[in-house]
């Protein structure tokens, strides 16, 4: 009978809730009615038999479910509630269930339990305060919030109470229809995106989704709306209340969490540091983001945040209780205070409580695995990840996305992007991905700087000088590497070169922002004032320290020099494209294509060549390939010589093959131009302009020489023109290029078709001893090119003046210039006059090998005579002194000195006389 009592206060409860649910209801249920029922529905709370409509409604659901429980109390009532998403609840239960739930929303004493449990404590916390409007207080969402908060600030509530408002939680988060905000903020979208999925909070997680941006947009008032309702339940204080979630992670939470205790506030905690491994599945990952991302906007929602926090809060942030707002900071902007302070030193003032800094890192570590999580960001910056970064969306990769287009972003976006860079260089722990990638090469290289409390840079640089490690993953290098990239955007991104040099920058640099800028700028100063020999550094001991640090590592990769990269990057594109870029690789590449380079990539190159000469240290490649050899030969060597002693020992026994072979690399560079060999420079300073000006004339200031200027000098060796230290270099230069053909890049250009027809033998040799320089020289009747011809008789001419720039002739003649000519001091020719004299001899037997030798050299020579004139009366006699007619023409030249002599002294006697004659006059 539709007129029943007990239908007609069903009735009466339908429309009562169904107002509450409607933004202009049709028919509005009186004040006085309303009391009247919810009075009638308190009065029945206690045995749910005194319901009619309801216990009509569920009578066989409450003999299939709730057989054993007892009426009273709402002990039936709460079981129902329990099953009311069971299959096999009748709809008609279900319906009358959620109208008593509704119900109980509007007015806590509603439910008996809830009620008896909870007095003393509401009483206690004054969450029945008289001057409130009636509505307000009996709301079941108010009384959540009174009691939680009173948790929250460490206040005693009843355990019977605490159980009951987890129960009364986790009834709101499982169906959306009991919050009557969320069905009128939120119609719409359940309506678009989410209908069909009002079970076991199905639907709210489906209304998180769409907030987050998966499914499309949302409006303002329900995203308030939800974020109200989490904070009403706060199932970030036990997950157990997200039933969704709960089902969801049950296996993860059973394998990865199962060290924790069930329903502590660090299960969340624990699931996201599991997000993206092999343990999280699919579903539970995504509820979690979901939840996350709004309790990631309201920070007393980390229950262990707030816990660990709430006094920095209050005294950093000027923060309120916990269910109360501030417009001057609200509960987003908490976080940002707070991590703002995490992170200052002693010096700038107020910082964290130890236990709340580790929080602060927690919750970053967090954040950083998903851009959504970090409200600011998601917020500032929701135009630039549409425009630059909708294609990254596998993890992590929003955030580098924003990294890399930083100077393209808006200035808002910039400034959250600059300031999360900026931490994270400070503490790279942050980003929670990079860590796990880099997890195997943490433990084995950088334990012990991963174990500071305090990172303070030192892990990045850890992972940085051990990225080729043959331990290291791509993941991690990868990672490494883009944080090395995004750091020379701006020199605060690297933290211990800013904390370093921030003062000197301010001084000396104060308008430069980029990092490879400053390092330019701090580098310029500090030569110039060493080269000045300036007595005090304008740049700082500590900076130019952390200077030299940063300077070695933008030599690993050709892209941490963007101006280099950019002049390049066609020709990387051309010759070096499956070159990777980590250990220097492309660098070697462009250096070992340097002829074939484009204009402004060869300049670029050679004035990186010209740097890493002048400092040895700087060359990635040649300290990384001679690393042990460095140690085993120059462990004192100052940075500056270190290639100066590795040429001095690179003809040892024990030297490593792959180290000799690089630094006769080195010294092809080098012989290709003088301005490369800074020790030749220094000591030929004056010796250059005065004998080869017309060389440097011809020259362009942007090209190289090509070993012109070396080549002239070996010339004025031969004349014994040079000043001795001059000398010195160049006899070191002639003797090493005599024993390799490759370091004269002169005689290579000139004489490539010889040697390939003439010497290709010699030059395949693994070991180059002179082979193919003798080759040429045995061969000089078949060489047609003039200037092939030129360069082989240049090295005749040389040979003439020390017998040591003649490596073949020298071992022949080893055994007998130490029988013969040990007296004589080797240099000027004088050991080669010596050989010559003992050929002569005829009482002085020399080796056979040695005597061959000589009698080669002298036909040679004799042809160089014929060829090419003598240019100077130096090498007029040296030719004299190799003739085999040298007696002859020495007799010739004897009685033609007399004979001036003799006419001299005539001469002489007649204009003696004449004098006296006149005198006497």
């Amino acid at each position: 009978d539709a007129h029943s009592q007990g239908e007609v206060v069903a009735c009466l409860e339908k429309g009562l809730v169904k107002e509450a649910e409607e933004t202009d209801p049709r028919i509005q249920v009186s004040d006085q009615c309303k009391k009247a029922i919810l009075r009638v529905a308190e009065l029945s709370s206690d045995d749910f038999h005194l319901d009619r409509h309801l216990y009509f409604a569920c009578r066989d659901d409450r003999e299939r479910f709730c057989e054993n429980t007892q009426a009273g109390e709402g002990r039936v009532y709460k079981c129902l509630f329990n099953h009311k998403f069971e299959e096999s609840m009748s709809e008609k239960c279900r319906d009358a269930l959620t109208t008593r739930q509704k119900l109980i929303a509007q007015d806590y004493k509603v439910s008996y339990s809830l009620a008896k449990s909870c007095k003393s404590d509401l009483k206690k916390y004054r969450c029945n305060v008289e001057n409130l409007p009636r509505s307000r207080e009996a709301r079941l969402s108010y009384l959540l919030m009174c009691l939680e908060s009173a948790v929250h600030r460490g206040r005693q509530v009843s355990s019977e109470c605490q159980g009951e408002m987890l129960d009364y939680r986790r009834m709101l988060m499982e169906d959306f229809s009991l919050s009557p905000e969320i069905i009128l903020s939120c119609r719409g979208e359940i309506e678009h995106h989410c209908s069909g999925l009002h079970r076991k909070g199905r639907t709210l997680h489906c209304l998180m989704k769409v907030v987050r941006g998966e499914k499309g947009n949302v409006g303002l008032n329900c995203q308030q709306a939800l974020q109200t309702l989490i904070q009403e339940t706060d199932p970030g204080a036990d997950y157990r209340i997200d039933r969704a979630l709960n089902e969801a992670c049950e296996s993860v939470i059973q394998t990865a969490c199962k060290h924790i205790r069930s329903g502590d506030p660090m299960i969340l905690s624990c699931l996201m540091e599991h997000l993206y491994t092999e343990k999280m599945v699919e579903d539970c990952e995504h509820r979690l983001l979901e939840l996350q991302y709004f309790i990631s906007r309201d920070w007393k929602l980390d229950t262990v945040l707030y816990r660990k926090c709430q006094g920095d809060a209050s005294r950093l942030c000027h923060t309120h209780g916990w269910n109360e707002t501030s417009e001057l900071m609200p509960p987003g902007a908490v976080f940002s205070c707070l991590y703002r302070h995490a992170y200052r030193t002693e010096e700038q003032g107020r910082r964290l409580s130890r236990e709340c800094r580790a929080e602060v890192q927690r919750i970053l570590h967090q954040r950083a695995m998903d851009v959504k999580l970090d409200p600011a960001l998601q917020d500032k910056c929701m135009i630039d990840l549409g425009k630059w970064c909708s294609e990254k969306t596998e993890t992590g990769q929003e955030l580098e996305c924003l990294q890399d287009h930083l100077d393209d972003l808006v200035s808002d976006c910039r400034d959250i992007v600059g300031n999360l860079t900026e931490l994270e260089s400070e503490d790279i722990q942050i980003e929670a991905l990079l860590m796990r990638a880099c997890e195997p090469i943490i433990q084995t290289f950088c334990h012990e700087v991963a174990d500071n409390q305090i990172d303070s840079g030192d892990l990045m640089e850890c992972l940085i000088q051990n990225k080729h490690q043959k331990e290291m993953n791509e993941k991690c290098a990868i990672g490494v590497t883009h944080f090395q990239l995004v750091q020379m955007k701006d020199f605060r991104f690297s933290y211990k070169f800013k904390m370093a040099c921030k003062e000197d920058v301010l001084k000396l640099c104060p308008n430069i922002k980029k990092k490879v800028d400053v390092v330019i700028c701090l580098s310029t100063t500090v030569r110039n004032d060493t080269l000045q020999d300036a007595k005090e550094h304008r740049v700082s001991l500590k900076c130019r320290k952390q200077l030299r640090v940063e300077e070695l590592e933008m030599t690993e990769d050709i892209r941490l020099e963007p101006e280099l990269y950019e002049a390049c990057k066609s020709d990387i594109k051309n010759y070096c494209q499956n070159v990777p870029y980590g250990n220097a690789q492309i660098i070697e590449c462009l250096k070992e294509i340097k002829k074939q380079l484009s204009t402004r990539c060869h300049q670029k190159v050679f004035k990186l060549q010209e740097t890493e000469m002048m400092d040895p240290e700087l060359d990635y490649t040649l300290m990384r390939v001679c690393k042990q050899m460095i140690k085993r030969f120059c462990p004192e060597a100052d940075s500056k010589n270190m290639l100066q002693c590795l040429k001095q020992n690179k003809n040892s026994e024990v030297m490593d093959p792959k180290c000799k072979q690089m630094i006769t690399k080195r010294q092809i560079t080098q012989n290709t131009d003088y301005r490369l060999n800074p020790v030749l420079r220094k000591a030929c300073k004056a010796d250059i302009p005065k004998f080869c000006q017309n060389i440097l004339n011809r020259a362009k200031d942007d090209t190289e020489l090509e070993g012109q200027v070396i080549s002239c000098l070996k010339l004025k060796y031969a004349d014994q023109r040079l000043s001795p230290d001059c000398e010195d270099q160049i006899r070191v230069i002639i003797q090493e290029s005599a024993l390799d053909y490759r370091l004269d890049p002169q005689l290579q250009m000139h004489c490539s078709e010889e040697i390939s027809n003439l010497c290709a033998e010699e030059a395949a040799a693994q070991e180059q001893t002179g082979q193919v320089e003798e080759c040429l020289k045995v061969n000089l009747l078949k060489i047609k090119t003039e200037m092939c011809k030129k360069e082989v008789l240049n090295m005749l001419k040389e040979s003439k003046a020390d017998i040591f720039v003649d490596p073949v002739l020298h071992t022949a003649c080893a055994l007998d210039i130490k029988h013969h000519c040990a007296a004589i001091p080797p240099g000027r020719g004088r050991q080669m006059s010596c050989l010559m004299e003992a050929l002569e001899d005829k009482r002085v037997r020399l080796q056979p090998e040695c005597k061959k030798r000589l009698n080669d050299r002298i036909e040679m020579w004799s042809y160089a005579a014929k060829v090419a004139p003598a240019e100077g009366f130096s090498d007029l006699a040296m030719q004299v002194m190799t003739s085999p007619s040298k007696n002859y023409i020495l007799s010739v030249i004897t009685v033609g000195i007399c004979v001036l002599f003799l006419i001299g002294l005539m001469c002489g006697r007649i204009t003696k006389r004449v004098t006296r004659e006149l005198k006497d006059r």
